[in-house]
């Protein structure tokens, strides 16, 4: 039984969110300095050393704090308050010998101070308005230390508003500029749909998709909305609302959200824009719908061991597993999970903890019947009779075909558009192992080992060189997203380490990389399988290169011939609880099935089964084709790719494919019919 579970386990509602909020915060204060300043949790620092996550660990539990205490109205029989308080004042105290980094010591300290003042805004009553006149004054210091600024590009241009409206509140400095630069960028990124890239790439592309669209762009216009005392703007409501009605398909039957983009360890602050809509009167979910999203939620991550023996949120996905690291990640990092708790500001009389859950769970089921046929039927004729077992969407802003299915509770992305591309321009890169895939799903993940992240393999088409050396995905070039049919290319690359092919190599022994041609992927849906395609075309001299290229191309062209491989699924396992059922067909005990079957070109099947590098679970297995022949210029290969509920799959009814010059046509046994447009492809 998971640490917290009996205490949590016997309140239901808000009061059950409520104790688990309590445990959390009660597990850390051992951790804290004398004073409360700095939390310093076990585990690794980040890149700003341990300074910076003390400060880290304070903000963030603050902001736990923060919503416990206000929809409670200040009920605080722990005395969150006093703690708080007393860390607040030796922290903004510069002569204290533990005050917190300013902004200019350490960049991190800017997201940090954007959750001090929303802590400090959410307990203004409590906290701010009985501080000591000087500790206010010290405070108001202290977050200045953004006003001016400048340089960011992402979400962060959300902390530096935040900050600055929180202190124009207080009537402390902050500036009309900072804040008009800031709604310029956010403006620039956003994409449709409710969808904002975090941030571009070096070559100024948008396509930096991931969890932050929801729990940074859509979460602090609301903070700040809350600080000046206003509703919601009716840009940033209406864009809420559209973000959360295609989010919630990203949320798996079980409660497994999108194992996707970076910063997974923050868990369930995936549940922050769900929460921020129900807050706002702005969601697309029934009345009780967004609470019985989030239990679902937080039971996954409870139940999966996310919280430890101590009752810490460790560094992983379920149980502790550093490999999800980046190098901002310190062992403080993982609370700001606490925004996936921010339902806590609603008092327990709100509508949302009170509608009864049966109802509203039965309502979310109607409206996903109704989105899946919507979908099914959108501008196809030939489509199949919708069914309420499988929903297929196509999200424009990030480029993505949706899967969900009910008989498995799993949720996939096929990945035609986000790439999370930021360089570096002209550098050795290896395939981002959490952007640059072909599918994501809420209940796999890509192999986060060194090698496999150096030989990508899962969900992942390579061309293989000579040496049997996969290629790796570069930056993401949309073709086609359709309701059902997908097409993007990319020019791919293969790793040169220092040791032989095959053998792992730490990111910074990574000593040179070849250019290889162009790959275009396809993909088709049908239920809950996928029939994917790829072809390789050379890559034509650009009359105007990029800046990336013209940096890339000091590298050298690699040699053909080559051959392709589709990877599929990479089915987590513990030790030898699964089964070969086919060449390149796994199954799990619970029958969930993992396999790729060659439909054309790919010849060769098997199953690469790896450990250590799985976060869901001991090791993986992946099933893969390939060709054993070199693949020429345009040659199309194919292979069905499929995961879910073994009864489901219909692994013998194989599709015909029709290719012609400017198309490629896909004919499924029960009669449906799907057109791949290929902008020319070798017959």
């Amino acid at each position: 039984m998971t640490y917290g579970e009996p205490e949590v386990a016997t309140t239901t509602g808000r009061g059950r969110w409520q104790a688990l909020a309590d445990r959390l915060l009660e597990s850390v204060a051992p951790y804290a300095s004398p004073s409360g300043s700095l939390i310093v949790l076990p585990g690794p620092a980040s890149a700003s050393g341990r300074w910076s996550d003390g400060l880290e660990g304070f903000a963030r539990t603050g902001l736990l704090a923060a919503f416990r205490t206000r929809g409670a109205d200040g009920d605080d029989p722990a005395h969150l308050i006093e703690r708080y308080a007393r860390g607040l004042a030796a922290g903004t105290d510069p002569s204290h010998a533990e005050r917190w980094p300013s902004i200019a010591e350490r960049r991190q300290a800017v997201p940090e101070a954007a959750s001090v003042a929303i802590l400090l805004s959410e307990t203004r009553p409590w906290l701010w308005e009985r501080l000591d006149p000087a500790v206010q004054e010290r405070t108001v210091d202290w977050l200045a230390g953004v006003v001016g600024t400048s340089g960011y590009t992402n979400n962060w241009t959300w902390f530096q508003t935040v900050i600055e409206t929180f202190l124009q509140s207080v009537g402390g400095p902050w500036r009309q500029d900072d804040l008009d630069r800031s709604t310029e960028i956010q403006e620039s990124l956003y994409r449709g749909d409710g969808w904002y890239s975090d941030g571009a790439g070096p070559d100024g592309s948008q396509q930096n998709f991931d969890h932050y669209a929801g729990w940074a762009w859509h979460v602090y216009p609301l903070f700040q909305a809350r600080i000046l005392g206003a509703d919601l703007p009716q840009i940033h409501r209406e864009r809420l609302r559209a973000f959360l009605d295609q989010a919630r398909d990203l949320v798996g039957g079980t409660g497994a959200p999108l194992f996707q983009g970076r910063s997974l360890t923050y868990r369930f602050a995936t549940l922050a824009p769900f929460w921020a809509g129900a807050i706002a009167g702005q969601t697309p979910l029934p009345t009780g719908g967004t609470r019985v999203l989030a239990d679902a939620v937080l039971d996954h991550f409870v139940e999966g061991g996310a919280i430890d023996e101590r009752g810490l949120l460790s560094i992983g996905w379920h149980r502790e597993f550093r490999a999800l690291r980046q190098a901002y990640t310190g062992s403080s990092s993982t609370y700001w999970a606490s925004k996936g708790m921010m339902g806590l500001l609603l008092p327990e009389q709100h509508p949302e903890w009170s509608a009864a859950a049966e109802r509203s769970a039965a309502a979310e089921r109607s409206a996903a019947a109704e989105r899946s046929g919507a979908a099914e039927r959108s501008g196809a004729p030939d489509a199949p009779e919708p069914t309420e077992s499988v929903s297929v969407r196509s999200f424009s802003a990030p480029g993505w075909l949706v899967v969900r299915s009910e008989a498995d509770g799993i949720s996939r992305v096929l990945n035609h558009g986000s790439d999370g591309f930021r360089g570096p321009a002209g550098g050795v890169r290896a395939d981002n192992p959490f952007y640059h895939r072909l599918g994501y799903s809420t209940a796999t993940s890509p192999d986060l080992s060194l090698s496999g992240v150096a030989e990508p393999l899962e969900s992942h088409v390579a061309l293989l060189d000579a040496a049997g050396a996969p290629s790796h995905r570069d930056r993401i070039e949309r073709v086609h997203l359709g309701d059902r049919v997908a097409v993007s290319r990319s020019r791919v690359h293969w790793l040169d380490t220092p040791a032989t092919a095959g053998a792992a190599a730490d990111v910074a022994g990574w000593a040179a990389l070849r250019r290889g041609p162009r790959v275009t992927v396809a993909s088709v849906v049908h239920g809950v399988r996928e029939l994917r395609l790829a072809w390789w075309n050379a890559v034509a001299p650009a009359p105007q290169p990029s800046a990336i290229d013209d940096l890339d191309a000091a590298w050298p062209e690699a040699e053909g011939p080559w051959s392709f491989r589709i990877g599929g699924w990479a089915l987590p396992v513990h030790d030898e609880r699964w089964s070969a059922t086919a060449a390149s067909t796994a199954t799990r005990e619970d029958g969930v099935t993992s396999a790729v079957i060659g439909v054309r070109g790919l010849d060769r099947h098997g199953i690469a089964h790896r450990t250590g590098g799985d976060p869901f679970a001991e090791g993986s297995v992946t099933p893969w084709a390939r060709g054993t022949v070199p693949a020429a210029e345009g040659d199309v290969v194919a292979a069905l790719v499929a995961l879910g509920a073994e009864s489901t799959l219909d692994l013998n009814a194989l599709p015909l494919i029709e290719i012609a010059a400017d198309r490629i046509t896909v004919r499924w046994s029960d009669g449906v019919v799907d057109v791949v447009p290929t902008g020319g492809v070798r017959a």
